[in-house]
């Protein structure tokens, strides 16, 4: 797994290097405009873009912007420079590669920028950005957008928040076909607007060591082969013991996708507890999966006496009455390995005593919606309006949830965040080359749901079974492809495991 870096951390690990006589300012800037060059002519090759127009900013940003026209001109292209401020008030490290562009060229205003180019370079702002972009550079921006011209955006595309992946301001921003950032990708590539307005997304380096990973948001990637392997030895019982609870006669087929997510994950077993009215409806669709008659919250309990049970999955479709609210009471009380999904969750957002209730083995998977009514306060800054940055970004209202609740907490989406009470988080983006918007269908949080507890039964630590749980799915909307519906999504665990030399 790899890390993002917030835009104060980036600074933090320049600034380190430089002081520790690692690198230099121009060091890293020449190599920043190395790599930005170098990408540019990899998805542009010979005869290139035509003429290039790079956009230079007022701060280090357009320092990389210099070098970039540089580069690109040494390398025989047409490159003209604009520049939104004076070149005798730029930073030291960005004036003087100010004079070497203008041994090749001359540098104009940026309001003479306009269309004629086969290319532009946004290197107005970069990840130090805090307020929304001036008019003179969105009207710029605007310009090229209209004309369809192709942005490649240096570091982040100006005006995005670099932390929340939020348009500052809010305005109508171009999207850039092409974002090259430096040393590791920042949370606004993969968050909100974020890969919408990167295109795609190139991470290069600049001569600086691997960042400590304490406190980092820590990208969700391919579980190892080991964790998901079962020895030539195992048993059925060796691999855990999942209970599902479904909801009434009509309301079983929510709990069905999550209790097949749990055993194509691995568990060596999976029940289905389910209202003696419900039974045969259940029966007529499983065979591997067990059914056990639960029709109170005393047969609930009766049931989790069984030691042998690893983990519990409830909410999928289970109803939202006092019987279903005893449920989850009972669930919390045994402190087992719990999965709260759906109608667990609105539950427990309307009553505090449930939600006093959680404890660290549990997970809790909320959508948009559900996490906004599990946390009001959280929801509403994130719904605000980005005025400044660094804005409030998932990543924020996920860790300050799990913290508040004292469980993992699971916001899905298309930028998925998981938090653990003590703060660590990790993001799981489904975007870019791993984008999987197949998973937009009916019942694919149920089978996230019922894979994250057959992970927890299997013995897999429960922030590791969140992050696993939600690449497995992903991954396997991706293979399945357009047409993808809940049902498929755990028959392709197979092949994602063999693939992965499980």
């Amino acid at each position: 797994m790899g890390e993002v870096l917030t835009a104060a951390r980036m600074r933090s690990a320049e600034t380190a290097a430089i002081a520790r006589g690692d690198t230099t300012g121009l060091a890293m800037m020449e190599r920043a405009g190395e790599g930005v060059a170098g990408a540019i002519l990899a998805r542009w090759p010979a005869p290139g873009p035509g003429r290039v127009a790079v956009l230079c900013g007022p701060g280090n940003n357009g320092g990389d912007g210099f070098v970039i026209a540089r580069l690109l001109r040494d390398r025989g292209l047409q490159v003209d420079v604009f520049v939104s401020a004076e070149p005798d008030r730029l930073p030291p490290d960005a004036s003087a590669n100010a004079r070497l562009w203008a041994e090749r060229g001359p540098v104009r205003p940026l309001a003479k920028a306009g269309p004629g180019a086969g290319l532009v370079v946004d290197a107005l702002f970069g990840t130090g950005l805090t307020r929304p972009l001036g008019d003179p550079e969105r009207a710029v921006l605007a310009t090229f957008g209209r004309a369809g011209v192709p942005v490649v955006a240096v570091d982040i595309p100006s005006g995005l928040c670099a932390d929340s992946g939020r348009v500052l301001g809010g305005w109508a921003m171009t999207p850039a076909a092409l974002t090259v950032t430096f040393h590791r990708a920042k949370p606004g590539h993969y968050l909100a607007d974020g890969p919408g307005m990167c295109g795609a997304l190139a991470v290069v380096g600049i001569g600086l060591p691997d960042p400590d990973p304490s406190g980092l948001t820590h990208l969700v990637g391919a579980p190892r082969p080991a964790t998901l392997a079962k020895g030539q030895a195992a048993h059925k019982h060796g691999h855990g013991h999942v209970l599902v609870l479904s909801g009434g006669p009509g309301r079983t087929g929510a709990a069905r996708l999550a209790a097949r997510g749990a055993l194509r994950a691995g568990a060596g077993l999976v029940t289905l507890g389910l209202p003696p009215a419900a039974q045969s409806e259940a029966a007529a669709q499983l065979t591997a999966v067990m059914l056990r008659r639960v029709p109170d919250a005393a047969a609930f309990a009766e049931v989790l006496e069984d030691a042998r049970i690893g983990a519990v999955c409830l909410g999928p479709a289970l109803g939202l009455g006092a019987r279903q609210a005893d449920l989850v009471r009972v669930a919390l009380q045994a402190r087992r390995l719990t999965v709260l999904d759906a109608d667990a969750l609105s539950l427990i957002a309307g009553d505090p005593g449930l939600a006093d209730m959680l404890h660290a083995d549990c997970v809790l998977t909320p959508h948009a919606g559900e996490f906004a009514r599990l946390f009001p306060d959280h929801a509403e800054r994130l719904a605000a309006p980005a005025d400044r940055g660094p804005a409030f970004s998932r990543i924020d209202a996920v860790r300050a949830a799990a913290v508040r609740c004292g469980a993992v907490v699971l916001l899905k989406g298309p930028d998925t965040v998981i938090a653990d009470p003590e703060g660590g988080t990790a993001l799981h983006a489904a975007a870019y080359d791993r984008a999987a918007p197949w998973l937009a269908t009916a019942g694919s949080g149920d089978v996230l749901a019922g894979t994250i507890a057959g992970l927890l039964a299997r013995g897999m630590a429960v922030a590791d079974a969140a992050g696993t749980g939600v690449w497995l799915h992903a991954e396997a909307a991706r293979r399945f492809g357009p047409g993808l519906i809940a049902e498929d999504i755990a028959e392709i665990y197979p092949v994602v495991f063999r693939d992965l030399g499980v």
